[in-house]
C-alpha cells in the first residue's frame, strides 16, 4: 500500500491531519493506496510557498521558464509507460488509451504552453500623431487549479502549464479519485529542477482542500474543470471575492448525422465519441440524432459495432472498455439506465453491469449501452450521465434537429456529419455549443479556444485564451 504525499515548497509532505483517504483501483474494486486528507492548513502552507516563489518566478526570463517546463515534458515522455500504467490502475481506463492519448497529451500541453509563452505578444495602438498605447500583461499571482478524475494528468497539465508559463505560481488539487499521476508528476518536477514553491499540489477532498483553495484570499484566480453543480458552488464563493474564474463544466453533447454523410466514417467515429474512456469524457456525443432516411441503417450498424467492444481488464491489450472510476459512479449510471426504461426507452444492447473474470471480478464495469424510443426532452436526454450510455433519435429537418440539439441546459460541444458544406456552416452557426466538430471528433488544435456555453462553463481555455486568463492586462498611454 503506497502513501501519496502532498507537494509543497518543493518537498513531498504528509498532511497536517496525519489522516489519509482510501484510494481504490476501480478495475479490482479494492483499496490500493492512500491519499492525504488535507485541510486548510496544508492549503495555507501551499499558498505561502507559492507567494514566496512568485517574486522570483514571475520575473524570470520567459525563455528560462520555458526551458524548465520543456524539461518536465521530456521526463513525461521518458516515463510514458510508467505514467500510462499508473493512470490505468488509478482511473480504470484501458492502459492502451492512456498510452495513446492521456500521457502524450500531458506532455504536449507542457510543450505547447512552454513555447507559446515565448511567442505571446501584446497590443499597441497609435492614436493619430498624439499618443501611443501599449498593453502590458503581468501574471495574476497565485492561481488555484482544480482538475477532474476522467483525464487526470491530461487535464491537470492543461491547467497548470499555461499558469506556470505565464509566470504565475500554482496551488493545484487533483481529484481525490485519481491522484496518482499528479503525485508522480510532482516527483518529475523535483527531478527537473522546478524552483521550490512554484507548483504546489494539495491532495484531498473537494469540500475540504478544494474549498480552502477557493476561499483563500491570496489565491487570485481559479481554474476548475468538473461538474456543473460544483462549478456553481465555486462561483458562489469566488465571485464575491472578485477572483478571476475559468469554469469548464458538464456537457450533454449532440451528434448529428445527415443522410449525405460518409456513412462508414460517421458510424466508426460515433462509436469512439460515444464510448471512449467508458463515455467519461465531457465531450462525448451522448445524444445521437440521425436523419430519418438512414436512421434504421445507422442504428443497426452502430449497435452491431457496439457489440464488438471488449469490456474487460484495462491492462489487457484487447480491452476497449475499462472500469468506471468508482462504485458510486457506476451505480449512478445504472440508475439512469433504469430511468430510461421507465421513460419508455428500449435498450438495443448493453444496460447491465459486467463481471470480469479473474482479478477484476469485483470491478466497476458496465456494458456499452444503446437506447432508442425516447423523447428528446426526457431526463435521460437532458441530464449528464457521463458513462457508456447513448441514445439514438430520428429527425426530419434541419430546424427540428437544431431545436433538439439546443434543448438542454448544456452547450459544450457538438458533432455534425454531412458532405454539404453550406449545411455545415449553416447549422454550426445555429448550434449553441462552444466547440463544433464537422466530420470528425476530438480533433484538437491547442491554439483554439476551448469551452462551453450556458451551464457548460464560463470562459475559455487553450491557446492565447489561457495565457490571457492567467495574466492581467495593463494599458500604458504615452502622450507624444
Amino acid at each position: 500500500m503506497e502513501y501519496i504525499d502532498n507537494y509543497i515548497e518543493g518537498k513531498l509532505l504528509a498532511p497536517h491531519t496525519g489522516k489519509y483517504i482510501d484510494n481504490y483501483n476501480p478495475s479490482e474494486g479494492r483499496i490500493y493506496s492512500f491519499i492525504p486528507d488535507s485541510d486548510e492548513r496544508d492549503v495555507a502552507a501551499a499558498v505561502s510557498a507559492a507567494q514566496h516563489a512568485f517574486a522570483e518566478w514571475s520575473v524570470m526570463p520567459v525563455e528560462k521558464r520555458s526551458a524548465i517546463l520543456l524539461r518536465i515534458a521530456d521526463l513525461i515522455d521518458r516515463d510514458l509507460d510508467k505514467f500510462a500504467l499508473a493512470e490505468s490502475i488509478d482511473n480504470g481506463k484501458p492502459v492502451r488509451l492512456a498510452k495513446a492519448l492521456d500521457i502524450p497529451r500531458a506532455s504536449a500541453n507542457m510543450r505547447f504552453f512552454a513555447s507559446g509563452a515565448i511567442h505571446f505578444a501584446s497590443e499597441a495602438h497609435v492614436t493619430g500623431n498624439e499618443a501611443v498605447n501599449y498593453t502590458l500583461r503581468t501574471p495574476v499571482g497565485v492561481a488555484g487549479c482544480i482538475s477532474p478524475w476522467n483525464l487526470p494528468l491530461y487535464l491537470f497539465t492543461w491547467k497548470i502549464a499555461p499558469a506556470l508559463a505565464a509566470g504565475c505560481t500554482v496551488v493545484a488539487k487533483p481529484s481525490e479519485l485519481t491522484p496518482m499521476t499528479a503525485f508522480l508528476f510532482a516527483q518529475l518536477c523535483i527531478e527537473a529542477g522546478l524552483p521550490k514553491g512554484v507548483l504546489n499540489i494539495v491532495h484531498g477532498l473537494g469540500a475540504k482542500a478544494g474549498q480552502a483553495i477557493i476561499e483563500h484570499p491570496d489565491v487570485t484566480a481559479i481554474s476548475f474543470t468538473g461538474g456543473t453543480v460544483t462549478g456553481r458552488k465555486i462561483a458562489a464563493t469566488a465571485a464575491p471575492m472578485f477572483k478571476k474564474l475559468s469554469l469548464e463544466l458538464g456537457g450533454k453533447n449532440p451528434n448529428i448525422v445527415f443522410a449525405d454523410c460518409d456513412f462508414e466514417q460517421a458510424v466508426n467515429t460515433s462509436l469512439q465519441s460515444s464510448f471512449s474512456n467508458q463515455g467519461e469524457i465531457c465531450l462525448c456525443g451522448s445524444r445521437i440524432f440521425v436523419e430519418r432516411g438512414i436512421y434504421q441503417k445507422f442504428t443497426d450498424a452502430f449497435v452491431a459495432r457496439t457489440k464488438t467492444l471488449v469490456v474487460g481488464d484495462p491492462l489487457l491489450i484487447d480491452t476497449t472498455t475499462g472500469a468506471l472510476v468508482s462504485e458510486a459512479h457506476m451505480n449512478k449510471i445504472l440508475s439512469y439506465i433504469e430511468l430510461a426504461k421507465q421513460e419508455g426507452g428500449t435498450i438495443l444492447t448493453g444496460g447491465h453491469r459486467v463481471t470480469v473474470a479473474g482479478r477484476c471480478a469485483q470491478g466497476y464495469f458496465i456494458e456499452p449501452t444503446v437506447i432508442i424510443g425516447l423523447d428528446h426532452l426526457c431526463r435521460t436526454n437532458q441530464e449528464e450521465i457521463f458513462g457508456p450510455v447513448v441514445t439514438i433519435m430520428p429527425f426530419d429537418t434541419e430546424e427540428e434537429v437544431i431545436r433538439y440539439a439546443n434543448s438542454t441546459t448544456y452547450g459544450l460541444s457538438a458533432t455534425l456529419w454531412t458532405e454539404n458544406l453550406k449545411r455545415a456552416h449553416r447549422i454550426a452557426a445555429h448550434l449553441k455549443s462552444g466547440i463544433i466538430w464537422v466530420n470528425c471528433w476530438l480533433f484538437r488544435d491547442l491554439r483554439t479556444p476551448f469551452g462551453g456555453m450556458k451551464q457548460s462553463g464560463v470562459g475559455r481555455e487553450g491557446g492565447l485564451e489561457a495565457l490571457r486568463f492567467f495574466t492581467e492586462a495593463k494599458n500604458v498611454c504615452i502622450k507624444l
